[in-house]
């Protein structure tokens, strides 16, 4: 589903603020360095968390909260932007604000998922933002089974990822069948997300995720089998 940048005034003043902040403060040295360690996935501007954080308070000083259009136009306007440090921005702003988006949303988080696609958004999109949505209306679960099956591997594993905060809210069968559904999935990215979906649990339940990797081992791989009972 394709998704257009909806008018906002609130995302014009916030864009304005931002694009004229953040590149006041780049290290072009730590610019390279962030950019070689993840793995060249988009420029950066070199800015260490702390300060883009601090920056981002003296963008969004005064300004209003905001609804679902001003959200979902300061995302799509972020990541239209090349330096990665602008969706850090907007996937903060989303996850401070993520009450006031419905479950229409689901089609735009789904479009940042699958651009520009890297763990250092999507995992953060998936825990605090699908999640939260998913939290808000169930009946967004059936749109996780089919995200869970996705042939886009940053789409599957956000779905095995949206409960990694629910803690005893997780729906362990949900949990337990989408770890099965994908257990023979040959990519790094997705045998980790089983680990450590199954290891945020076991904080939870520990004896659940321990009796599930013995009965499954057989069909886990070994990294998400290691990883899951890695603090057992």
């Amino acid at each position: 589903m394709s998704v257009t940048v909806p008018g906002s005034d609130l995302a014009d003043t916030v864009m304005e603020r931002l694009t004229a902040t953040y590149p006041t403060a780049a290290d072009p040295d730590r610019a390279q360095q962030a950019r070689a360690y993840m793995k060249d996935v988009a420029p950066f501007l070199g800015l260490p968390s702390p300060l883009r954080r601090e920056l981002a308070r003296t963008v969004l000083a005064g300004l209003p909260c905001p609804d679902e259009t001003d959200c979902t136009a300061i995302a799509l306007r972020c990541w239209e932007l090349p330096e990665r440090e602008y969706a850090y921005f907007a996937v903060d702003y989303l996850r401070r604000h993520v009450k006031h988006l419905s479950s229409g949303f689901l089609p735009v988080a789904r479009h940042l998922v699958t651009t520009v696609s890297w763990w250092d958004t999507v995992d953060a999109l998936a825990a605090h933002v699908v999640g939260g949505l998913v939290a808000a209306d169930p009946k967004l679960r059936a749109e996780m089974d089919a995200w869970v099956e996705d042939e886009n591997l940053w789409v599957a594993r956000t779905a095995l990822l949206h409960q990694l905060r629910y803690k005893d809210a997780t729906d362990t069968e949900r949990l337990f069948a989408y770890c099965l559904r994908q257990s023979g999935h040959p990519d790094f990215f997705i045998r980790k997300a089983i680990g450590w979906c199954l290891r945020e649990y076991a904080k939870t339940d520990p004896d659940a995720v321990r009796g599930f990797v013995g009965r499954e081992r057989g069909r886990l791989a070994p990294l998400s089998a290691r990883e899951a009972l890695k603090n057992l």
